[in-house]
């Protein structure tokens, strides 16, 4: 399993950015998001906010893909559904590609992996 991380920004707008919240409840997420994420593969997904940026982490297996990832916005109509209403509440980063929203995050430090590393040394 590996872990993948994204970034993605809300409109900056506090009641939207509670109903946004509010969605992402247990009771309120449709079970066809929960059902398409577990088909695909996924383990776990977390979605962290600080102000208006959201982060996004995913468990993965580790031959899941970008396309894998891409599939997942489109699983069915009820998931393309609740990717319109959430689009209602987020707004791509400024550097995002056209009908991009969830951007790729790039890891620039792990404790661990550099504690391995100057174990390797020793």
């Amino acid at each position: 399993m590996r872990r993948l991380h994204f970034a993605l920004d809300l409109k900056n707008d506090p009641a939207l950015i509670a109903e946004y919240e509010s969605w992402h409840r247990p009771a309120r997420i449709w079970p066809e998001i929960l059902d398409s994420l577990c088909a695909a593969g996924v383990a776990d997904l977390e979605i962290f906010r600080c102000g208006d940026r959201l982060t996004m982490v995913m468990e993965v297996p580790d031959e899941f893909s970008a396309a894998d990832q891409a599939a997942l916005g489109t699983a069915s109509r009820r998931v393309r559904d609740w990717e319109e209403l959430m689009w209602r509440f987020q707004r791509p980063l400024s550097f995002a590609a056209v009908g991009e929203k969830w951007v790729p995050m790039k890891k620039v430090f792990s404790l661990k992996e550099t504690l391995l590393g100057r174990e390797g040394d020793k």
